[in-house]
């Protein structure tokens, strides 16, 4: 596996079929929702199988929010997708965030908790999808 950081234009061959499997195919998040301006000005975490192909995603806004954390469903539980969180939480605090913040889909919840996030509110709908917000406070 290699895990690569980049901007959009870097990125976008592998996180865009990520994204399209897990949250359009899989989850049946509408296109509109899914793309949007933001992925030009975010960091983004891609990781690629031994065979090259792409297998997850995340990307990292300018004000701290980690969103867009994919894994392809054969890869799940394997701790990729703690490698890609791992990854865009240490390029945050490196630019000096004291936090980064997301919105967790409710099922997700004990991953983000394992690695140090604690929920903020109330459970709420998006795309369909219940979601918790969760926080991440650096040391």
């Amino acid at each position: 596996m290699r895990l690569s950081l980049g901007d959009w234009a870097l990125q976008q061959a592998g996180a865009k079929p990520v994204r399209h499997r897990v949250f359009v195919i899989e989850q049946k998040v509408p296109l509109d929702m899914e793309w949007d301006e933001m992925d030009a000005q975010c960091l983004h975490a891609v990781v690629h199988g031994d065979d090259g192909e792409p297998i997850a995603t995340g990307r990292l806004l300018p004000d701290g929010h980690i969103g867009r954390m994919a894994v392809v469903k054969s890869m799940r539980g394997d701790g990729i997708g703690g490698l890609v969180l791992q990854a865009l939480m240490e390029e945050a605090r490196k630019r000096g965030d004291r936090s980064v913040v997301l919105s967790a889909q409710t099922q997700a919840e004990p991953f983000y908790q394992r690695h140090g996030f604690t929920r903020e509110g109330e459970e709420f709908m998006e795309a369909g999808i219940p979601h918790v917000q969760m926080r991440h406070v650096f040391a």
